[in-house]
């Protein structure tokens, strides 16, 4: 390996051992072999590092942290380490097929903006089915808060950026770090965050290049975060985002989280705040209804059976983008 990497790879983790090993794995095996990969053990963990100091490779290093801070501390404590001009994010349950960082390296050498963020589409896998997301790229002068929260269908993921996806200059994540006060939707914020800046731009690899793991039976911090902090986020940031992605955010991922409490008062608020502040549109309205309608469960259920059906009935991709990792 050169002095210098080309990429330095983050990964925050802290008691997952078994979880962070595939992560680095994965990392490790991408065809671009000049790298470093930073494992971040967000405190105390005798167990993960006993998993990492197992792992027989010189490119991998372990930075431990005194006390938890949360993903987005870790995440700001490994590129601190980065050595490399690029950081390349990865979530410890996620994994990258190996010509992941070749192929956004690729886009960036085409990028036009000094400082573009190169993210990718992505396999959702879940349970019950496996999916493509984002179902379509942005168009051309399209703003990217529309873009990551106008849905053109009654289900998420028509535009989207996952936080292992994500790849961009080390200059731009030090000159804006992830905001260690966000539970949820840390990606988005630091997207939007990083993108008022006059010379960042986002751009996509357009092949999956990501497996997302969605154990729904394993605890996440996504899935347990109050609405009430995420509304608090949403009333922060609504300076970074159109009108029309505010009334989005709010009646759809602000809404799935407030929805369990069943509460006329807190619908009343949400439709209202996105009304007074935001654009809705109508599958603003339609998301809005079925989200506090619908279960959950059931929700995910019918989501899953649709887009597992559609995706059986588009024509094959092209040669190169299905692997083993996505047939297995």
């Amino acid at each position: 390996m050169s002095d210098t990497p080309a990429v330095s790879v983050v990964i925050p983790t802290r008691n997952r051992p078994e979880l962070v090993t595939r992560a680095a794995h994965s990392a490790l095996a991408q065809s671009v072999e000049e790298i470093e990969v930073i494992v971040v053990v967000d405190g105390p963990d005798t167990a993960t590092r006993s998993a990492l100091d197992a792992v027989a490779d010189a490119r991998l290093r372990v930075v431990e942290l005194p006390a938890s801070g949360g993903a987005p501390a870790a995440r700001n404590a490994g590129v601190r380490q980065a050595r490399a001009p690029w950081v390349a994010l990865l979530d410890d349950d996620d994994e990258w097929l190996p010509h992941k960082l070749a192929a956004q390296l690729e886009v960036a050498r085409e990028a036009s903006a000094p400082l573009p963020i190169v993210a990718s589409r992505l396999v959702n896998r879940t349970p019950r089915a496996e999916f493509v997301i984002p179902r379509r790229l942005p168009d051309p002068g399209e703003p990217p808060s529309e873009y990551f929260t106008v849905r053109r269908g009654l289900f998420h993921g028509d535009g989207f950026i996952q936080t292992s996806t994500i790849m961009a200059p080390t200059e731009l994540f030090r000159r804006v770090p992830f905001d260690p006060t966000v539970p949820r939707m840390q990606e988005l914020d630091w997207s939007l965050r990083a993108l008022s800046h006059d010379d960042v731009a986002l751009t996509f690899a357009d092949e999956p290049l990501v497996i997302w793991h969605q154990d729904e039976n394993r605890p996440r911090i996504s899935l347990d975060s109050p609405w009430q902090a995420q509304f608090e986020w949403l009333r922060r940031s609504r300076p970074l985002m159109t009108p029309r992605a505010y009334a989005a955010l709010t009646m759809s991922v602000i809404s799935s989280m407030a929805a369990p409490t069943r509460s006329g008062k807190v619908f009343a608020t949400l439709l209202r705040e996105a009304r007074r502040h935001g654009q809705p549109g109508t599958l603003d309205y339609l998301t809005f209804a079925q989200i506090w309608l619908i279960p959950p469960d059931l929700r995910r259920t019918v989501r899953d059976m649709i887009l597992k059906r559609r995706r059986q009935t588009q024509p094959e991709q092209p040669a190169g983008i299905e692997s083993d990792a996505l047939r297995r």
